[in-house]
């Protein structure tokens, strides 16, 4: 019997990136250079703040004109009514507006506090990180690259940091994937006991990006990218979106709750 291993790679020495990098060249590169190969079926976490920044979603305040929308809500969550406008920018809707918290759902499906936007690793104290416009692309494009440059199917999940409700503390979600299915369904299969499993369908994209955060960690780590290995339970396909994940008005047990 052999015991079942999987390793979660970090990238030590990344560099800061930079608007227009190309963060598939920076990935290989830095690989290359902690002696990591990258094999056929490795899973690529990437961070989504150095996604942002390498497809240039850094926006400073300065530059920001609120409307008089902004003002409204800026009022009543008591944020810079510049940052509540890039808020609405990026909301298809609100969904909550307190003082203690403001949360949206934007055109991706995703339901975000303030959007996603936040300032950590980030540089200039009136500077925020956007999220990518659509993570899936921006995995898409990753991947497609690291294939180019390495011959080797790969795939590339966009990771991010999320709160969950009721639980304390914030997890890594998947918010874009390419060349994952997103789930491990188990549903008609039987367990110990034949009993049929009927609602077992794990997330595993959200369980890889979670794994990863291990290594990536949130503060002064420069890990923003890990390499999964020998990850069988995860299918490579090409056939999914990230959107994949989000449950529709209808299903969700908690609507009308926030």
């Amino acid at each position: 019997m052999q015991a079942k291993i999987v390793s979660i790679v970090g990238l030590e020495g990344f560099p800061l990136v930079k608007a227009g990098d190309s963060l598939a060249k920076i990935i290989v590169e830095t690989a290359k250079k902690n002696s990591v190969s990258i094999d056929d079926g490795d899973i690529v976490a990437v961070a989504q703040k150095v996604v942002s920044k390498a497809e240039g979603r850094i926006v400073h305040l300065r530059d920001v004109k609120p409307s008089e929308r902004a003002e409204e809500i800026a009022k009543i969550t008591l944020k810079d009514p510049r940052f509540v406008e890039l808020v609405l920018r990026e909301a298809k809707r609100i969904v909550k507006v307190t003082p203690e918290i403001f949360i949206i759902e934007n055109e991706r499906g995703l339901i975000c506090i303030n959007a996603g936007i936040d300032k950590s690793n980030v540089s200039g104290k009136a500077s925020y990180a956007l999220l990518p416009k659509n993570s899936d692309e921006s995995a898409k494009r990753i991947r497609s690259r690291i294939m180019k440059l390495t011959g080797r199917n790969v795939a590339v999940i966009v990771c991010d940091t999320y709160s969950r409700p009721f639980r304390r503390g914030q997890v890594e979600f998947a918010i874009g994937i390419a060349g994952i299915n997103p789930f491990k369904d188990y549903r008609g299969q039987k367990d110990l006991f034949d009993y049929v499993l009927k609602v077992k369908n794990v997330a595993i994209v959200d369980e890889i990006a979670s794994a990863a955060e291990l290594v990536m960690g949130q503060g002064k780590e420069t890990v923003p990218v890990v390499i999964i290995k020998n990850l069988r339970r995860a299918e490579l396909d090409e056939a999914f979106s990230v959107e994949d994940l989000n449950i529709s008005r209808e299903e969700d047990l908690f609507k009308g709750t926030l």
